[in-house]
């Protein structure tokens, strides 16, 4: 199967101190895939790693036959500023940015695509609300939205189905699974393990290190999970000799 991600001892960190160490997996092409562990466990920084916003302690990171501006990636609620005043059209329509750039005018092509995505999503009729006049379950549909108009073949998802609902978190898997069935890859840190089990066929987990990857089955064992947890709880108690680690 062809990778749509390499890590070849790859590491991660803020401020020359490693918070992911030593990764060396692949991403299956058209993969949908959990990226799981305790806290503090790398899956975000993972992400950052990917989209470039850290540079790695060492190791590197190779894609298959994408390139890195093919990515598109959804943070966790908690890092959007609701207090910006935007409405969902234009927070939507961000997604546009690799088709019209920064400064570039939404035409009506593409007002119906925006139109057509916050369909897709259930926000008819929301077009002029402000963004800090929604639910936690409404932003993350609007977030959804826009990664429906960038049409990426790799999607992240970070904590996606975090503190919303449970209609609107079974609404936005099976958008996740449209969206694999379509052949894109698809990457997103979860907590719900049981909703791992039953939606991801496969699983990542991570300790500030590799656990365990491969089918979810086969990773979300009792004895990898004890293993993460203790892993997490040795580093968090030595940082030192976790900063050995790093190649």
């Amino acid at each position: 199967m062809k990778y749509a991600l390499a890590f070849e001892n790859y590491s991660l960190g803020y401020n020359r101190s490693p918070a992911l160490m030593n990764l060396q997996t692949e991403i299956p092409k058209g993969s949908l895939t959990a990226v799981v562990g305790p806290n503090g466990a790398g899956k975000s920084t993972l992400f950052k790693g990917v989209i470039g916003e850290l540079t790695p302690l060492s190791g590197q990171m190779s894609f298959g036959e994408i390139g890195g501006k093919d990515i598109a990636y959804m943070p966790q609620q908690s890092e959007v500023d609701r207090s910006f005043p935007i409405s969902v059209y234009e927070m939507v329509a961000m997604g546009l940015w690799k088709e019209i750039g920064a400064y570039g005018a939404v035409g009506l092509k593409h007002h119906n695509r925006i139109a057509e995505a916050l369909s897709a999503v259930g926000l008819d009729g929301f077009e002029k609300r402000i963004i800090g006049s929604l639910s936690g379950g409404q932003v993350q549909r609007t977030l959804f939205a826009r990664l429906l108009l960038q049409d990426s073949p790799i999607v992240l998802l970070d904590e996606p189905f975090n503190a919303i609902d449970a209609g609107t978190t079974a609404d936005l898997i099976e958008l996740v699974k449209r969206w694999h069935s379509e052949g894109r890859t698809i990457l997103a840190v979860l907590h719900d393990t049981e909703a791992v089990r039953l939606h991801f066929p496969r699983t990542l987990l991570l300790a500030r290190e590799l656990v365990a990857h491969g089918p979810t089955k086969d990773v979300l064992t009792a004895e990898n999970q004890f293993r993460a947890r203790q892993m997490c709880e040795a580093c968090s108690g030595a940082s030192d000799m976790c900063s050995r680690h790093v190649a």
